[in-house]
């Protein structure tokens, strides 16, 4: 859970033309679901947050090595 947290401290840390440049990652929703995580410790779904690690979870990782890959970035 504590990963969570720091991808979305990370997410939140990024300009938001780099954010704009890559509109196929959801990032508001990482940080929101870093927001959930954070501070509504009893409201969090255990099978929502298996389902984000099998399913949404690599979709993120194969999309980020794709900006890595692809290009010379300013993430601030």
């Amino acid at each position: 859970m504590m990963n969570f947290i720091i991808l979305g401290e990370c997410v939140g840390k990024l300009s938001d033309i780099f954010k704009e440049q890559n509109p196929k990652i959801e990032w508001r929703k990482v940080y929101a679901f870093r927001n959930i995580i954070a501070h509504d410790y009893f409201g969090i779904d255990e099978y929502e947050v298996w389902e984000i690690i099998h399913k949404h979870l690599p979709e993120l990782r194969i999309d980020l090595k794709k900006i890595i890959n692809s290009q010379t970035f300013n993430v601030l």
